[in-house]
């Protein structure tokens, strides 16, 4: 089983508890930056690893909304958040890191929380460069690893047991494999220490 597949079936196994399981961090401060950062969607958009959808209640009415997944049994759950919340979305089972769209088909591309899970990053990465707009943007809430001596080395002391929980890699420096997709325009904003960031790319191809 290649690693892809591995991460895959860990997704499939937390779909069960994950709402519950993220509910104190959303209580705390992510139900906000959700918010925030669907306010400069337009267009063709597209979210990658919609998960469980906890975006979706947040998803403007004017935009042609497309919405990926490599965990089927996530997107059950998208899917049952969609009709809950009446949005016209397109969900689709498509792994990041090999999407089936056409080069240039989307005005812009958004995560939250999505890059600590990709089990190739930076070809995730390149990928979202791939299918975004030449004028488009990229708009990113991620956790990273803290580059504090003493947290930084503990979040990789427990990094090995959040992955094989969930899948989730706590200790990725998701700047620098941006930087290293190939990215310019760059825009970073630390929101809880330098844990979590927003990420926002102007696609400069």
């Amino acid at each position: 089983m290649n690693n892809t597949e591995k991460i895959r079936k860990r997704y499939d196994r937390a779909s069960k508890f994950y709402d519950i399981f993220e509910q104190p961090m959303e209580m705390m401060s992510l139900k906000k930056w959700r918010s925030e950062v669907v306010k400069d969607l337009k267009g063709k958009v597209l979210e990658v690893g919609v998960g469980t959808g906890k975006n979706i209640p947040y998803y403007p009415d004017n935009i042609e909304a497309t919405a990926i997944d490599f965990s089927e049994k996530m997107l059950e759950k998208a899917r049952e958040k969609a009709e809950r919340f009446n949005k016209n979305i397109n969900l689709i089972h498509m792994d990041a890191q090999n999407m089936d769209f056409p080069d240039n088909t989307f005005d812009r591309v958004f995560t939250t929380c999505v890059f600590c899970s990709v089990p190739d990053p930076i070809k995730g990465l390149k990928e979202i460069r791939r299918v975004c707009k030449p004028d488009g943007k990229i708009i990113m809430i991620e956790h990273v690893r803290s580059e504090k001596k003493v947290l930084g080395l503990i979040m990789d002391i427990l990094n090995p047991l959040t992955v094989n929980l969930y899948g989730a890699n706590i200790n990725r420096r998701t700047v620098g494999n941006i930087e290293m997709a190939g990215f310019t325009g760059v825009e970073v904003t630390n929101l809880t220490g330098d844990i979590v960031k927003k990420i926002v790319i102007y696609n400069e191809k």
